[in-house]
């Protein structure tokens, strides 16, 4: 299960919705039992070099800035973002090649500039996507350096 505080959905939603290529970045949090926090994303250039309406990349060097990141703040890289254009939020066969077994890949489908799906997937030992269930959280989670407890004021 992949969980997402609401401002954190708000933020991978707005780094989508107004773009007429494919957003990407990475999801970045902690992982306990069976199931990934994020508590935060790491927007990144889509470097592809086809069609960017259609395809994303990302660089080595984006990665290795958002692994180095994750390490130096004792987070986890847990997954990858991006957007699909006028395409339902399900995985193509491009994105299943370029899939690593660890990673959660959540996909905003978009319509005229608006989010209009948010899935999560993950590839499974046969290499195919599974779905895994989004759901969002206010629990535990730092914000802008405050803990936010469901019974607190913070």
């Amino acid at each position: 299960m992949l969980l997402i505080h609401p401002i954190t959905m708000n933020q991978l939603r707005s780094a989508v919705q107004h773009s007429e290529e494919e957003q990407c970045g990475f999801l970045i949090g902690i992982e306990h039992g069976n199931s990934r926090t994020v508590t935060e994303i790491m927007p990144v250039e889509n470097v592809s070099p086809l069609n960017k309406k259609k395809t994303f990349e990302i660089s080595p060097d984006d990665y290795i800035r958002a692994e180095k990141y994750s390490e130096e703040n004792k987070l986890q890289l847990i997954g990858i973002y991006h957007s699909h254009i006028n395409y339902p939020a399900i995985p193509s066969e491009y994105d299943r090649v370029a899939a690593q077994p660890y990673f959660s890949y959540v996909i905003l489908s978009t319509t005229n500039r608006n989010v209009d799906a948010i899935r999560s997937w993950t590839i499974n030992s046969d290499f195919q996507f599974e779905e895994e269930q989004i759901s969002i959280t206010n629990i535990n989670q730092h914000i802008h350096g405050y803990r936010n407890h469901p019974n607190s004021a913070a």
